[in-house]
Protein backbone atom coordinates (compact mmCIF):
# COMPACT_ATOMS: atom_id res chain seq x y z
CA UNK A 1 0.00 0.00 0.00
CA UNK A 2 1.37 3.60 -0.89
CA UNK A 3 1.74 5.66 2.01
CA UNK A 4 1.13 9.12 0.37
CA UNK A 5 -1.92 11.80 1.03
CA UNK A 6 -5.09 9.92 1.02
CA UNK A 7 -3.56 6.55 0.45
CA UNK A 8 -3.23 6.49 4.57
CA UNK A 9 -6.55 7.22 5.27
CA UNK A 10 -7.43 4.39 2.33
CA UNK A 11 -5.10 2.09 4.13
CA UNK A 12 -6.56 2.19 7.65
CA UNK A 13 -9.50 1.77 6.57
CA UNK A 14 -8.45 -1.13 4.61
CA UNK A 15 -6.81 -2.72 7.35
CA UNK A 16 -10.38 -2.39 9.67
CA UNK A 17 -12.41 -4.60 7.51
CA UNK A 18 -10.06 -6.98 6.21
CA UNK A 19 -8.98 -7.64 10.15
CA UNK A 20 -12.94 -8.70 10.10
CA UNK A 21 -12.87 -11.16 7.70
CA UNK A 22 -11.98 -14.59 9.35
CA UNK A 23 -11.21 -15.84 5.67
CA UNK A 24 -8.20 -13.71 5.19
CA UNK A 25 -4.69 -13.22 6.59
CA UNK A 26 -3.72 -10.16 5.44
CA UNK A 27 0.47 -9.24 5.04
CA UNK A 28 0.43 -5.46 5.04
CA UNK A 29 3.33 -3.94 3.32
CA UNK A 30 3.33 0.17 3.67
CA UNK A 31 5.33 1.76 1.30
CA UNK A 32 6.58 5.12 2.46
CA UNK A 33 7.18 8.37 0.45
CA UNK A 34 9.83 9.58 3.27
CA UNK A 35 11.70 6.51 3.12
CA UNK A 36 15.04 6.34 0.52
CA UNK A 37 17.11 3.98 2.26
CA UNK A 38 19.82 2.45 -0.42
CA UNK A 39 18.18 4.43 -2.83
CA UNK A 40 18.71 8.38 -2.41
CA UNK A 41 22.19 8.15 -4.11
CA UNK A 42 20.92 6.49 -7.60
CA UNK A 43 20.76 8.71 -10.95
CA UNK A 44 16.51 9.07 -11.28
CA UNK A 45 16.16 6.35 -9.01
CA UNK A 46 15.96 8.48 -6.03
CA UNK A 47 14.44 11.07 -7.40
CA UNK A 48 11.52 9.18 -9.00
CA UNK A 49 8.83 7.74 -6.93
CA UNK A 50 7.40 5.64 -9.15
CA UNK A 51 10.82 3.60 -9.75
CA UNK A 52 11.13 4.44 -6.12
CA UNK A 53 8.13 3.07 -4.81
CA UNK A 54 8.20 0.07 -7.15
CA UNK A 55 11.80 -1.00 -6.35
CA UNK A 56 10.97 -0.90 -2.38
CA UNK A 57 7.78 -2.84 -3.01
CA UNK A 58 9.19 -5.55 -4.49
CA UNK A 59 12.02 -5.94 -1.56
CA UNK A 60 9.44 -5.86 0.63
CA UNK A 61 7.37 -8.90 -1.15
CA UNK A 62 10.47 -10.95 -1.89
CA UNK A 63 11.61 -10.64 1.92
CA UNK A 64 7.71 -11.80 3.11
CA UNK A 65 7.81 -14.85 0.71
CA UNK A 66 10.49 -15.84 2.63
CA UNK A 67 8.27 -16.61 5.04
CA UNK A 68 4.88 -16.62 4.43
CA UNK A 69 2.96 -18.54 0.84
CA UNK A 70 0.15 -15.39 -0.59
CA UNK A 71 -2.56 -17.02 -2.36
CA UNK A 72 -2.98 -13.40 -3.65
CA UNK A 73 -1.66 -10.00 -3.61
CA UNK A 74 -3.12 -6.56 -4.00
CA UNK A 75 -1.02 -3.00 -5.31
CA UNK A 76 -1.93 -0.29 -4.25
CA UNK A 77 -1.62 2.28 -5.81
CA UNK A 78 -0.03 1.55 -9.58
CA UNK A 79 2.96 3.05 -8.37
CA UNK A 80 4.33 0.17 -6.62
CA UNK A 81 3.29 -2.45 -8.90
CA UNK A 82 5.99 -1.79 -11.85
CA UNK A 83 8.36 -4.97 -11.34
CA UNK A 84 5.59 -7.22 -10.14
CA UNK A 85 4.79 -8.60 -13.48
CA UNK A 86 6.49 -11.88 -13.45
CA UNK A 87 4.84 -12.50 -9.71
CA UNK A 88 1.98 -11.70 -11.42
CA UNK A 89 1.87 -14.65 -13.67
CA UNK A 90 2.38 -16.73 -10.54
CA UNK A 91 -0.14 -15.25 -7.70
CA UNK A 92 -3.28 -13.65 -9.12
CA UNK A 93 -2.99 -9.54 -8.50
CA UNK A 94 -5.30 -6.88 -8.22
CA UNK A 95 -3.83 -3.24 -9.25
CA UNK A 96 -5.64 -0.72 -7.51
CA UNK A 97 -5.48 3.41 -7.99
CA UNK A 98 -7.06 6.48 -7.34
CA UNK A 99 -6.44 7.52 -10.58
CA UNK A 100 -4.59 6.53 -13.75
CA UNK A 101 -0.98 8.26 -14.59
CA UNK A 102 -2.58 9.95 -17.56
CA UNK A 103 -5.65 10.74 -15.10
CA UNK A 104 -3.12 12.34 -13.28
CA UNK A 105 -0.55 14.05 -15.54
CA UNK A 106 -4.09 16.49 -16.38
CA UNK A 107 -4.07 17.69 -12.89
CA UNK A 108 -0.62 17.55 -11.81
CA UNK A 109 0.51 20.91 -11.95
CA UNK A 110 -0.64 22.23 -8.50
CA UNK A 111 1.16 18.79 -6.97
CA UNK A 112 4.44 20.27 -9.14
CA UNK A 113 3.97 16.99 -11.22
CA UNK A 114 4.21 16.96 -15.45
CA UNK A 115 5.12 14.43 -17.68
CA UNK A 116 8.73 13.97 -18.10
CA UNK A 117 9.76 16.38 -21.29
CA UNK A 118 11.80 13.59 -22.45
CA UNK A 119 9.90 11.62 -24.96
CA UNK A 120 11.26 7.77 -24.59
CA UNK A 121 11.16 8.16 -20.54
CA UNK A 122 7.36 8.90 -21.40
CA UNK A 123 7.28 6.00 -23.09
CA UNK A 124 8.69 3.70 -21.17
CA UNK A 125 6.91 4.65 -17.72
CA UNK A 126 3.54 4.02 -20.52
CA UNK A 127 5.02 0.76 -21.14
CA UNK A 128 5.43 -0.37 -18.00
CA UNK A 129 2.05 0.85 -16.73
CA UNK A 130 0.57 -1.09 -19.35
CA UNK A 131 2.44 -4.68 -18.97
CA UNK A 132 1.70 -4.49 -15.18
CA UNK A 133 -2.20 -3.17 -16.10
CA UNK A 134 -2.12 -6.40 -19.35
CA UNK A 135 -0.73 -9.22 -16.36
CA UNK A 136 -2.99 -8.36 -13.07
CA UNK A 137 -5.68 -10.48 -12.73
CA UNK A 138 -7.98 -7.34 -12.18
CA UNK A 139 -7.98 -3.67 -11.85
CA UNK A 140 -9.75 -1.47 -9.45
CA UNK A 141 -10.24 1.96 -9.59
CA UNK A 142 -12.14 4.54 -7.51
CA UNK A 143 -14.41 6.52 -10.27
CA UNK A 144 -15.53 5.99 -13.70
CA UNK A 145 -13.25 8.75 -15.06
CA UNK A 146 -10.27 6.64 -14.18
CA UNK A 147 -12.29 3.02 -15.79
CA UNK A 148 -12.46 5.48 -18.80
CA UNK A 149 -9.10 5.96 -19.13
CA UNK A 150 -7.98 2.66 -18.23
CA UNK A 151 -10.42 1.03 -21.30
CA UNK A 152 -9.42 3.97 -23.60
CA UNK A 153 -5.57 4.96 -23.08
CA UNK A 154 -4.30 1.79 -21.53
CA UNK A 155 -6.53 -0.93 -23.78
CA UNK A 156 -8.00 -2.62 -20.39
CA UNK A 157 -11.02 -4.66 -20.94
CA UNK A 158 -14.16 -2.95 -19.83
CA UNK A 159 -15.04 -6.42 -17.72
CA UNK A 160 -11.61 -6.47 -16.04
CA UNK A 161 -11.50 -2.75 -14.12
CA UNK A 162 -14.06 -2.52 -11.26
CA UNK A 163 -14.55 0.72 -9.90
CA UNK A 164 -14.90 0.77 -6.42
CA UNK A 165 -14.80 3.58 -4.53
CA UNK A 166 -12.55 3.97 -0.48
CA UNK A 167 -15.14 3.53 2.00
CA UNK A 168 -16.08 5.36 5.78
CA UNK A 169 -17.11 3.66 8.57
CA UNK A 170 -20.78 5.19 8.41
CA UNK A 171 -21.17 3.84 11.71
CA UNK A 172 -18.52 5.72 13.90
CA UNK A 173 -19.16 9.18 11.14
CA UNK A 174 -22.15 9.38 12.11
CA UNK A 175 -22.87 12.40 14.14
CA UNK A 176 -26.71 14.00 14.97
CA UNK A 177 -27.10 17.15 13.82
CA UNK A 178 -28.19 19.72 16.62
CA UNK A 179 -31.43 21.89 15.73
CA UNK A 180 -31.11 24.63 13.18
CA UNK A 181 -28.77 27.40 14.44
CA UNK A 182 -30.71 29.66 16.39
CA UNK A 183 -28.41 33.13 15.83
CA UNK A 184 -26.82 32.87 19.12
CA UNK A 185 -23.68 31.46 17.64
CA UNK A 186 -21.81 31.76 14.61
CA UNK A 187 -22.34 29.27 11.57
CA UNK A 188 -19.22 26.76 11.92
CA UNK A 189 -17.26 25.66 8.55
CA UNK A 190 -14.70 23.31 8.19
CA UNK A 191 -11.53 23.09 6.17
CA UNK A 192 -9.47 19.82 6.46
CA UNK A 193 -6.10 19.45 3.65
CA UNK A 194 -3.02 18.21 4.76
CA UNK A 195 -1.54 20.28 1.79
CA UNK A 196 -2.88 23.93 2.29
CA UNK A 197 -1.86 25.63 -0.51
CA UNK A 198 -3.15 22.81 -3.30
CA UNK A 199 -6.15 21.87 -0.90
CA UNK A 200 -7.56 25.26 -1.31
CA UNK A 201 -6.55 26.95 1.60
CA UNK A 202 -4.92 30.34 0.15
CA UNK A 203 -8.75 31.05 -1.52
CA UNK A 204 -10.37 29.67 1.94
CA UNK A 205 -8.70 32.12 3.99
CA UNK A 206 -9.59 35.42 0.47
CA UNK A 207 -13.41 34.35 0.72
CA UNK A 208 -13.00 34.57 5.18
CA UNK A 209 -11.29 38.19 4.11
CA UNK A 210 -14.02 39.36 1.98
CA UNK A 211 -16.60 39.48 4.55
CA UNK A 212 -17.71 35.43 5.14
CA UNK A 213 -15.68 35.48 8.43
CA UNK A 214 -17.79 38.45 9.80
CA UNK A 215 -20.50 35.79 9.47
CA UNK A 216 -18.51 32.37 10.23
CA UNK A 217 -16.41 30.71 12.24
CA UNK A 218 -13.70 28.67 10.39
CA UNK A 219 -11.34 25.56 11.60
CA UNK A 220 -8.96 24.35 9.44
CA UNK A 221 -6.91 21.11 9.78
CA UNK A 222 -3.52 21.15 7.97
CA UNK A 223 0.12 19.85 8.04
CA UNK A 224 1.32 23.48 7.00
CA UNK A 225 2.33 26.49 8.64
CA UNK A 226 -0.96 28.99 8.02
CA UNK A 227 -0.77 33.16 8.21
CA UNK A 228 -4.33 33.97 9.49
CA UNK A 229 -3.31 37.24 10.81
CA UNK A 230 -5.75 40.03 10.19
CA UNK A 231 -8.58 37.17 9.42
CA UNK A 232 -11.43 37.11 12.38
CA UNK A 233 -12.67 33.92 13.66
CA UNK A 234 -9.93 31.54 12.49
CA UNK A 235 -8.48 28.56 14.74
CA UNK A 236 -5.93 26.51 13.01
CA UNK A 237 -5.33 22.88 13.69
CA UNK A 238 -2.19 20.91 13.47
CA UNK A 239 -1.68 16.97 14.20
CA UNK A 240 -4.81 15.45 13.86
CA UNK A 241 -4.23 12.12 11.62
CA UNK A 242 -6.65 9.95 10.12
CA UNK A 243 -9.82 8.51 12.09
CA UNK A 244 -8.45 10.56 15.23
CA UNK A 245 -11.26 11.37 18.02
CA UNK A 246 -10.54 15.25 18.13
CA UNK A 247 -10.49 15.28 14.12
CA UNK A 248 -13.89 13.87 14.11
CA UNK A 249 -15.07 15.77 16.80
CA UNK A 250 -14.53 19.05 14.71
CA UNK A 251 -16.84 17.14 12.02
CA UNK A 252 -19.57 17.10 14.36
CA UNK A 253 -19.61 20.24 15.59
CA UNK A 254 -19.01 21.87 11.85
CA UNK A 255 -22.49 23.52 10.16
CA UNK A 256 -20.82 23.31 6.49
CA UNK A 257 -17.35 21.69 4.85
CA UNK A 258 -15.53 23.89 2.61
CA UNK A 259 -13.33 22.16 0.43
CA UNK A 260 -11.75 24.42 -2.54
CA UNK A 261 -9.03 22.61 -3.77
CA UNK A 262 -6.70 23.07 -6.67
CA UNK A 263 -6.12 19.53 -7.59
CA UNK A 264 -7.63 15.98 -6.23
CA UNK A 265 -9.02 12.82 -7.42
CA UNK A 266 -11.89 11.53 -5.34
CA UNK A 267 -11.30 13.01 -1.61
CA UNK A 268 -11.34 10.90 1.72
CA UNK A 269 -12.20 13.98 3.26
CA UNK A 270 -15.28 15.23 1.27
CA UNK A 271 -16.70 11.99 1.96
CA UNK A 272 -15.93 12.11 5.78
CA UNK A 273 -18.13 15.50 5.46
CA UNK A 274 -20.54 13.51 3.57
CA UNK A 275 -20.82 10.59 6.21
CA UNK A 276 -21.33 13.49 8.30
CA UNK A 277 -23.97 14.89 7.42
CA UNK A 278 -22.20 18.28 6.16
CA UNK A 279 -23.34 20.18 2.90
CA UNK A 280 -19.95 21.02 1.17
CA UNK A 281 -18.72 23.60 -1.24
CA UNK A 282 -16.17 22.27 -3.40
CA UNK A 283 -14.44 22.58 -7.10
CA UNK A 284 -14.99 20.84 -10.27
CA UNK A 285 -11.38 18.91 -10.34
CA UNK A 286 -10.73 15.50 -10.91
CA UNK A 287 -13.63 13.45 -10.04
CA UNK A 288 -15.07 14.76 -7.47
CA UNK A 289 -18.23 15.85 -9.95
CA UNK A 290 -18.21 11.87 -9.15
CA UNK A 291 -18.96 12.51 -5.31
CA UNK A 292 -21.06 15.98 -5.22
CA UNK A 293 -23.98 16.81 -7.34
CA UNK A 294 -24.14 20.35 -7.69
CA UNK A 295 -26.98 21.81 -6.06
CA UNK A 296 -28.48 18.62 -3.78
CA UNK A 297 -25.60 17.33 -1.86
CA UNK A 298 -23.25 20.56 -2.00
CA UNK A 299 -22.19 23.38 -4.39
CA UNK A 300 -19.37 22.47 -6.87
CA UNK A 301 -17.41 25.58 -7.90
CA UNK A 302 -14.63 26.66 -9.93
CA UNK A 303 -11.10 26.19 -8.71
CA UNK A 304 -8.93 29.45 -7.17
CA UNK A 305 -12.36 31.50 -7.16
CA UNK A 306 -13.19 33.37 -3.52
CA UNK A 307 -16.14 34.84 -4.89
CA UNK A 308 -17.85 32.14 -5.51
CA UNK A 309 -17.04 30.30 -2.11
CA UNK A 310 -18.05 32.93 -0.08
CA UNK A 311 -21.22 33.41 -2.05
CA UNK A 312 -22.11 29.53 -1.43
CA UNK A 313 -20.97 29.11 2.27
CA UNK A 314 -22.97 32.41 2.76
CA UNK A 315 -26.00 31.23 1.47
CA UNK A 316 -25.67 28.17 3.62
CA UNK A 317 -24.57 29.68 6.79
CA UNK A 318 -28.18 31.93 5.99
CA UNK A 319 -30.33 29.16 5.35
CA UNK A 320 -30.39 26.17 7.98
CA UNK A 321 -32.72 24.28 6.16
CA UNK A 322 -30.41 24.29 2.78
CA UNK A 323 -27.86 22.78 5.48
CA UNK A 324 -30.06 20.61 6.43
CA UNK A 325 -31.48 19.35 3.14
CA UNK A 326 -27.76 18.68 1.50
CA UNK A 327 -26.39 17.45 4.38
CA UNK A 328 -29.02 14.50 4.76
CA UNK A 329 -28.84 14.19 1.12
CA UNK A 330 -24.88 13.76 1.17
CA UNK A 331 -25.26 11.07 3.92
CA UNK A 332 -27.92 9.17 2.00
CA UNK A 333 -25.18 9.12 -0.88
CA UNK A 334 -22.56 8.22 1.37
CA UNK A 335 -24.55 5.36 2.77
CA UNK A 336 -24.94 4.55 -1.40
CA UNK A 337 -21.35 5.19 -2.24
CA UNK A 338 -19.20 5.25 0.08
CA UNK A 339 -20.10 2.76 2.51
CA UNK A 340 -16.95 0.95 4.12
CA UNK A 341 -18.84 -2.30 5.13
CA UNK A 342 -19.63 -2.95 1.58
CA UNK A 343 -16.72 -1.45 -0.54
CA UNK A 344 -13.60 -3.21 1.34
CA UNK A 345 -15.03 -7.02 1.13
CA UNK A 346 -16.09 -6.45 -2.54
CA UNK A 347 -12.77 -5.90 -3.02
CA UNK A 348 -12.10 -8.88 -0.76
CA UNK A 349 -14.47 -11.19 -2.72
CA UNK A 350 -12.48 -9.90 -5.44
CA UNK A 351 -9.53 -11.02 -4.45
CA UNK A 352 -10.78 -14.58 -3.39
CA UNK A 353 -12.80 -15.55 -6.55
CA UNK A 354 -9.19 -14.96 -8.32
CA UNK A 355 -8.11 -17.71 -5.68
CA UNK A 356 -10.46 -20.38 -6.17
CA UNK A 357 -10.32 -19.88 -10.73
CA UNK A 358 -6.53 -20.32 -9.84
CA UNK A 359 -7.22 -23.05 -7.71
CA UNK A 360 -10.05 -24.84 -10.09
CA UNK A 361 -7.37 -24.53 -12.98
CA UNK A 362 -5.09 -26.46 -11.02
Amino acid sequence: MEQTLGQITHTKNFQQWAAQDESVIATWLPISYESREGLAGIPIVGRNWTVRASLQAMEQVRAARRTHQFDAMFFHTQVTSLFAHRLMLEIPTIVSMDATPLNFDTIGAPYAHAPSRIGPVESVKNALMRRAFTRARGLVVWHEWGKKSLVEDYGAPPDKVAVIPPGIDMERWNFPRAAANSGDRKVRLLFVGGDFKRKGGDTVLAAMRLGLGHECELDIVTRDPVDASGVPNVRVHHGLGPNMPALMALYARADVFIFPTEADVLPLAIMEAMASGLPIVTTRVGAIAEQITDGQTGFVIPAHDEHALCDRARRLARDPELRRRMGAAGRAAAEERFNGSRNYPRILEIMKSFVDEGAGRR
